[in-house]
């Protein structure tokens, strides 16, 4: 269901829009001082996108990298109609970071933040839908938008507008299903699916899209198809000489693997398809920064009056074997005494805790945990 926010009125977000996310000085600061380099810039005009080399160049001695961003190219395009895409602003920018990381462990799906600056009077893109949830944060100016009803229900992400062009045209050519204006602070959330277009008023207009990526049935149903190459049946050949473009040829094949399969995935072990849905999930997803200086200070220095905490936004489960409890991270499992089992809980329950403070191991003990964490990045070193 389609629904858009209502303005923000208790004086929470003013006419400064999400400033304290994004603002045009912002976005200044990113094209012309950050050295961005694509793909974390593209430029798009009526609906083409433009070819790298239009807005980016080497950037002199020392740093002649030849895809970094022109910030004086960007200026003639965009003052030629052309609307300025900032690409995977969740891993560049420190407030959308902050932002990015957190509503991903709120949501416990994937999470994308882009920005789109458009000059007065200008389409950047023509109607399209996206394969993700999408919020819409105006930022600033003033941005006209149109929805219609999705030309494919929940589309996954092997199943892009592009596929669908001719129908994406014709729904986009009926009444739109909503027809608003967006100014700064308001938001409008867009299911994947749903056909939309937007086009800027009389001023510069910029808006985040930040990006929800579902975890799906469908990536449940991938995994157990995956866990089902291990039936030998489903592995079996098709005859020599099979005649592939033969329905009739194939069809006694086909009922014969679709009854295998059915099979099989009665078998399955749910528990390792969520297994693998985790695993994916969780690569997918980034932690807080991590201050690679800091941290190896805080080994050097490392005493029972150092404090620490988990890392931001790190996903992790905490399991016990007969001899061990093993911490299970996104790359990787960490096998640790089961002793440090109360210890571990402690640190997962959120707080920063002194070395000393870790309960149920001697100080030897504690000292060793602590440095382990800290090697494996699972901790870090909290403010005094």
């Amino acid at each position: 269901m389609l629904s858009r926010a209502a303005q923000r009125s208790n004086g929470s977000v003013g006419s400064d829009g999400y400033a304290d996310l994004l603002d045009l000085d912002a976005v200044d600061e990113l094209l012309s001082r950050r050295g961005l380099r694509t793909p974390f810039l593209r430029v798009a005009k009526d609906g083409v996108v433009l070819p790298a080399g239009r807005f980016t160049r080497p950037g002199g001695t020392g740093a002649q990298i030849g895809d970094q961003v022109a910030d004086d190219r960007v200026l003639e395009l965009f003052l030629d109609g052309s609307t300025l895409v900032l690409q995977g602003l969740h891993r560049v920018w420190p407030p959308l970071i902050a932002f990015a990381g957190q509503l991903t462990a709120d949501l416990g799906h994937p999470v994308q933040v882009n920005a789109y600056i458009t000059p007065p009077q200008s389409r950047g893109f023509s109607a399209h839908y996206d394969v993700h949830d999408v919020f819409v944060l105006q930022v600033a100016g003033h941005k006209r938008w149109s929805v219609y009803e999705p030309v494919v229900n929940a589309p996954l992400p092997d199943q892009p507008w592009t596929n669908h062009r001719a129908a994406v045209e014709k729904a986009a050519a009926s009444p739109p299903l909503l027809d608003t204006q967006l100014g700064p602070g308001d938001a409008l959330y867009l299911p994947r699916g749903f056909l939309h277009a937007a086009e800027a008023l009389g001023e510069t207009c910029a808006h985040l899209t930040v990006g929800v990526h579902p975890v799906t049935r469908w990536a449940l149903a991938q995994a157990l198809l995956a866990g089902a190459a291990d039936d030998a049946e489903l592995r079996t050949s098709l005859p020599l000489g099979l005649d592939l473009s033969d329905p009739e040829a194939l069809r006694p094949e086909v009922e014969a693997t679709a009854q295998a399969l059915t099979a099989a995935l009665g078998r399955a072990d749910p528990g390792a398809a969520l297994e693998v849905v985790r695993r994916d999930t969780w690569q997918a997803t980034r932690p807080g920064p991590l201050s690679p200086l800091a941290q190896a200070r805080a080994l050097r220095t490392l005493d029972t009056g150092t404090r620490v905490r988990v890392r931001d936004h790190l996903r992790l489960r905490l399991r016990a074997s007969a001899e061990h409890v093993i911490l299970d991270l996104p790359d990787r499992t960490l096998e640790l005494p089961a002793a440090t089992e109360p210890a571990l809980r402690a640190l997962l329950a959120g707080a920063a805790l002194a070395v000393a403070d870790l309960p149920g191991l001697a100080v030897t003990e504690q000292l060793d945990l602590a440095r382990r964490l800290l090697g494996a990045a699972v901790v870090v070193a909290a403010q005094p």
